[in-house]
């Protein structure tokens, strides 16, 4: 599968990373280089619903290209705040019909996590992507 320049880079880091462990611990630096969020960003409407630990994804405005979306994000727990990081890297920044039409599947297959996630962390994946494609499909109506 092809991807854009900034997701096979991922990939491609996470590629040289032979066993879990290692991945694992790139999935908690990742979260650990996330910019903090102001304590008031830590509230009921950026709350993402459907995540076991705490989730918090901050929605950015860019008025000089509406169709582009940005986000920020924190968790309360390392390797979902590497979750959230990932997530960020991938649709931060992209246009909405490109976060819509994102194969988030195949991409998390490629970076070698897919297999490695927990249910609960699965769903707190699932519930965040929606969120974003959500956002993402109210850019576009």
């Amino acid at each position: 599968m092809t991807y854009p320049a900034h997701i096979q880079d991922l990939i491609d880091d996470f590629s040289f990373m032979e066993d879990w462990e290692d991945r694992y611990m790139h999935v908690i630096d990742m979260g650990k280089d996330l910019s903090p969020l102001a304590a008031n960003e830590h509230n009921d409407i950026t709350r993402v619903k459907g995540c076991v630990s705490q989730v918090w994804l901050v929605k950015d405005n860019n008025n000089a290209e509406p169709s582009r979306l940005f986000y920020r994000g924190d968790s309360d727990a390392h390797i979902v705040k590497g979750l959230v990081a990932i997530v960020i890297h991938i649709f931060s920044g992209q246009k909405a019909d490109d976060i819509i039409n994102t194969n988030i599947q195949a991409i998390m297959n490629d970076l070698g996590l897919a297999e490695h996630l927990s249910a609960q962390r699965s769903n707190g994946l699932k519930a965040m992507i929606s969120r974003i494609q959500d956002d993402a499909r109210a850019t576009l109506s």
